[in-house]
């Protein structure tokens, strides 16, 4: 008891002499009362805890580090002088200032994670190994806060927190000590460099805002376009096919009227052929002659008259001469046909009657 208490006294007198410029009091004192307080007596009989590691000297030389379990020293040779805990130790590292590449002026402050991997360069290799990665930490945190502007800084923040690891890596492997990660809790920036971040952030935000309507009206405006193209297209298409199908049925009318025509015309001789046709057929034009004689004035003042129109038979035989004529003509080559078909046919007969 008397050794335990003199022990503590011998390390708060240390503590108490120790200046730290950069860390609190109060945060140094708490972490140095954790490595201190942590040292047991040497009982003979020793159990170790898990995940603890206790690093013992004889006759104030290393001799050997204890293991979890049960353990055995030999009173006043054997002396615990270090306790290391193996589990992942979590140090808060205080705020900081730094000036970053464009002349800016910032306070950071992190969490860093660590654990020890050898007991003994943790306990022989450095004095204060927690004080020791911390100050490493800062000095790191400000190195490479000045490779980096501000826009970086927020922007690449991970890949700072990698550097920063890497970095502390390289120089605690001779402690004992594998540094995790690291975190960036909070970046305060000066209020009038806020300021100006704020209106920057507006202006982008007011710039997106006019590319999205320009963006906006263009779209409206291709559409627009695009609606009227087709339109137009249709209605093209409208009319062609109603073109198209104008042609068909003026094409299947000519046909009809023609047909119907020639139709009236088979009648028509038919009709002349039979008996009485020629008076028939002379009785219906002398009627069209009078009835288009009748409306020769009703349309225009101006009326062309032929010379003999008092003669209403003269112009109906006349016109009666005209329609035989243009049947004989018609109908003479038919005849003749027919006239030799039945030569052909008697000349045949008379050729097969011979024998």
């Amino acid at each position: 008891i008397l050794k335990s208490i003199f022990r503590s006294s011998d390390v708060s007198l240390q503590h108490s002499q120790r200046t730290v410029p950069t860390v609190p009091a109060l945060w140094a004192t708490q972490a140095q009362q954790r490595w201190a307080s942590s040292l047991p007596m040497n009982t003979v009989v020793l159990f170790v805890p898990q995940q603890e590691s206790w690093v013992v000297e004889r006759m104030g030389r290393f001799h050997r580090i204890l293991e979890p379990g049960l353990n055995f020293l030999i009173p006043i040779l054997d002396k615990i002088r270090y306790v290391q805990s193996l589990k992942e130790i979590v140090i808060d590292v205080p705020e900081q200032s730094a000036v970053s590449l464009d002349n800016v002026t910032l306070q950071i402050d992190g969490v860093l994670y660590l654990r020890i991997l050898d007991p003994f360069k943790a306990s022989y290799g450095v004095e204060d190994p927690e004080y020791a990665v911390t100050q490493l930490a800062q000095t790191t945190m400000r190195s490479e806060l000045g490779k980096l502007t501000l826009d970086k800084v927020f922007r690449e923040r991970e890949t700072l927190n990698t550097n920063i690891v890497h970095s502390i890596n390289q120089a605690s492997d001779d402690w004992g000590i594998r540094c995790l990660r690291y975190e960036i809790k909070d970046i305060h920036v000066p209020p009038r460099v806020k300021e100006s971040m704020q209106m920057q952030v507006e202006a982008e935000r007011k710039k997106r805002a006019t590319v999205l309507e320009s963006e906006g009206h263009k779209e409206a405006a291709i559409n627009v376009a695009e609606g009227r193209k087709q339109a137009q297209i249709l209605a093209s298409e409208g009319q062609k096919t109603e073109q198209i199908n104008k042609a068909a049925g003026e094409a299947n009318a000519v046909l009809a009227k023609a047909e119907a025509k020639a139709k009236a015309i088979r009648l028509l001789s038919d009709a002349l052929a039979e008996q009485n046709g020629n008076a028939a057929a002379s009785l219906s034009v002398a009627e069209q002659y009078v009835s288009a004689f009748s409306n020769l004035a009703k349309e225009s003042n101006t009326i062309l008259l032929p010379s003999n129109s008092g003669d209403i038979s003269g112009m109906v035989t006349q016109v009666c001469l005209c329609f035989l004529s243009y049947l004989i003509i018609k109908c003479v080559p038919r005849v003749v046909n027919d006239v030799k078909t039945t030569q052909s046919s008697h000349r045949t007969g008379s050729s097969a009657r011979q024998p």
